[in-house]
């Protein structure tokens, strides 16, 4: 081994003596033999090997090595004479030793090859090992060639394997960190040391593991694709060190030489939160006995003994008990990704460990990292934003709006100024609104309240929408959709209101709107409660989606609205026409019995070809464009086939008044196109020089541009 790792183990049990050095470059050429099945393996040089890792030595396996199938690679071509090797390198065998769905024989050289990686230095490489290592331990198994392994998962088999080795004398265990180099912050490198007499939690113990499997497969994970993730973790976990000689800490009960490592006592804090408020005014420190322990938090002995033994008044052991039965079991765990192979792993096994398993955890939710201006926040290197100076200078709910609104579940958020700066003006933007929404009604909207206009219902309905999407990006810890949805998407609601001249419903859309956004920026949302309503709206009900508001009709006229004035607009944009009048055909009777027609087979599953023509032809109308009226057919059947029942059910039952809509919306088309706009049926048409009215077809209105350039038409 190299003298590197020689050192390192100065550091464990082990009793090292140096009997003499030797070169690497002297060991190239030669052969070692393999332990296990006696084979002689040539040594061969490579760039990546490192005396500072393990032992300094690799044994090579590049089936399964990205690195080690490199090192041999780069090695094709090259003269080897001067360490004495004449053998043919691209000779030598590569053995598959694990099967992964969706790779090959040789996941190290499928991967390194998609990858483009080109040699050994190659930072693709690092990729590439990662891609291997992981989909060889979530999902692989060991092949035919291992005999009695065959079949085994990767992930369970290691523990197996090592075991089996280390009692035949061919193996022993080094020491080594996952990830090198670690640097103390005195700037010397560390390395693991075994400290004499340590105390160890077993978490290797395969009762207790399984115990930890069953409160996973009851827990609501979040995002739930993290379970995996928690599975492997839950596998991949070896017995712990628990106890440490210096620093701050808990001594331990039974050896005061010792003091209770933080992560194995820290892990259920969450109850320890429970007794804090206690400690801090009626408990001492010195009367938290055993006993006062089991009865709190396990509802062992009786209140009474306890009162006694400790010296606890009575009535407050009880509260302390009641809190505790009001609080546990936790519901959800939010914490950092980065934690999952640590703390929540921990918090998993130590609950299982100590509570029954009615106050075993419910639910996990794991969250990125923040980075500042796209770089790693550290306390020690930085960038540094506290949430102090967060909130000194932007305020509360702006950090809060902004922190929610960047990222959800494992992502990781970047808190960027200039990205801020345009979220401080959105929620400028809701503080005007409602303000103004509030003075209006102290001033004109106290009289009698009017009937409410398609307008009116569209605003409610769709906010109806989004409270239920609220709710439900909520219950799944999704905060950036939950905030698009109650935040972003009711502001685009309301511009579309305010254009369409829509104000009778405000009123009602603020009081409820302002307990919607209360989760996110509750300051604000107090203030403006404070002006509509009585009490406080942090103890007012979350909002629930109202079903008697939602109005589909009202919707799809306005949806139909929308979509005509967005084709306009394209138009006007692409021609760069500057109209003075537009023409809007409405849909001639006979398309309108093809669409209908078609609506209705598909409802009966019988939407084909074949079928809608036979029906359509029934009809002397549709006879009548016999040219004209398959094309048509076939194109809308064609989009009739992507609708939904629903949506196909709704346009059957209830087709909109298409001229009626139009006739009522053409001063609000004139004043935003500032042209005159005129209706006209395809049936009828008093003006189309250029025939645009064939154009027209159900909900989509043919439509013709006169330029205030007389030439210039459209």
């Amino acid at each position: 081994m190299s003298r590197e790792a020689c050192e390192k183990l100065r550091f464990t049990d082990k009793r090292v003596k140096i009997v003499g050095e030797v070169s690497g470059r002297e060991l190239i050429g030669e052969h070692a033999v393999n332990p296990i099945n006696g084979a002689s393996v040539l040594i061969l040089p490579a760039s990546f090997v490192s005396p500072e890792n393990g032992s300094g030595i690799v044994m090579s396996v590049p089936a399964h090595a990205p690195y080690d199938y490199l090192a041999l690679r780069d090695l094709y071509d090259v003269d080897l004479s001067e360490y004495g090797i004449s053998e043919d390198i691209r000779d030598i065998e590569f053995i598959s030793l694990i099967r992964v769905p969706g790779l090959g024989e040789f996941p190290a050289v499928e991967v390194t090859e998609e990858l483009g990686v080109t040699d050994q230095s190659d930072p693709r490489a690092e990729e590439a090992t990662k891609i291997v290592y992981r989909r060889e331990f979530h999902s692989g198994e060991l092949t035919e060639r291992t005999g009695k392994y065959a079949g085994m998962k990767v992930s369970r088999v290691k523990d197996v394997l090592v075991e089996e080795m280390m009692e035949r004398g061919f193996a022993d265990l080094f020491y080594e960190f996952s990830e090198e180099p670690v640097i103390c912050r005195c700037g010397v490198r560390c390395v693991v040391k075994m400290v004499k007499d340590q105390w160890f939690l077993i978490y290797s113990n395969p009762e207790w593991k399984e115990e930890v499997y069953r409160c996973l497969s009851r827990m609501k994970l979040l995002p739930p694709e993290i379970r995996t993730e928690f599975e492997n973790k839950i596998d991949w976990l070896k017995d712990k060190a628990c106890a440490r000689r210096r620093g701050l800490g808990t001594r331990l009960p039974w050896d005061q030489e010792w003091i209770i490592e933080s992560l194995a006592d820290s892990t259920i804090y969450m109850s320890y939160y429970i007794l804090s408020k206690f400690i801090a005014t009626k408990v001492r420190p010195e009367q938290l006995t055993e006993s006062f322990f089991n009865y709190v938090f396990l509802g062992s002995g009786s209140v009474e003994a306890v009162a006694r033994e400790t010296g606890i008044p009575l009535e407050v052991i009880e509260d302390i008990r009641a809190d505790h039965e009001y609080w546990y079991p936790v519901d959800l765990r939010s914490s950092g990704k980065d934690l999952i192979p640590n703390h929540l792993l921990f918090f998993l096994f130590h609950h299982t460990a100590i509570f029954p398993e009615d106050r075993w955890p419910r639910g996990i939710a794991i969250n990125g990292f923040v980075s500042l201006e796209g770089e790693k926040m550290s306390k020690s290197k930085g960038p540094l934003l506290t949430m102090k100076r967060a909130i000194k200078e932007y305020g509360a709910d702006v950090t809060r709006l902004y922190i929610l609104s960047t990222a959800e579940y494992t992502q990781d958020a970047d808190w960027r100024s200039g990205e801020i700066e345009a979220v401080k003006k959105h929620l400028e933007r809701f503080y005007r609104i409602a303000n103004n929404i509030i003075n209006r009604r102290a001033t004109t909207w106290e009289r009698e309240e009017k009937e409410r206009d398609t307008i009116d219902r569209w605003l409610l309905s769709r906010f109806q929408h989004r409270v239920s999407e609220t709710i439900d990006a909520l219950e799944r810890l999704q905060t950036r959709r939950a905030l698009q949805s109650a935040f972003y998407m009711v502001l685009n609601d309301l511009r579309w209101y305010e254009r369409r001249g829509g104000k009778e419903a405000l009123p009602e859309l603020l009081h409820t709107w302002t307990r919607l956004l209360t989760p996110f920026i509750p300051h604000i949302c107090e203030e403006i409660h404070s002006e509509i309503a009585e009490g406080f709206i942090t103890e007012a009900p979350y909002p629930t989606p109202d079903p008697t508001q939602i109005d589909k009709d009202a919707e799809r006229r306005e949806e139909y609205i929308q979509k005509i004035l967005e084709d306009i607009e394209e138009i006007l944009s692409v021609t760069k026409i500057a109209p003075e009048k537009i023409i809007l055909y409405t849909t001639p009777h006979w398309k309108k019995n093809v669409y209908q027609t078609a609506l209705r087979l598909k409802l009966q599953d019988g939407l084909d070809m074949k079928r809608v023509i036979s029906e359509i032809m029934k009809d002397p109308e549709v006879r009548r464009h016999g040219k004209e009226a398959p094309k048509y057919t076939q194109r809308i059947i064609a989009e009739i086939k992507k609708m939904t029942d629903e949506t196909a059910k709704l346009q059957a039952s209830n087709p909109l008044p298409e001229k009626e809509i139009l006739t009522e919306t053409r001063k609000f088309f004139e004043k935003e196109l500032n042209c005159k706009i005129e209706i006209q049926s395809a049936e009828k048409t008093t003006y189309d020089p250029q025939q645009k009215s064939r154009h027209a077809e159900p909900m989509r209105p043919a439509i013709y541009i006169i330029s205030k350039d007389s030439e210039n038409e459209r």
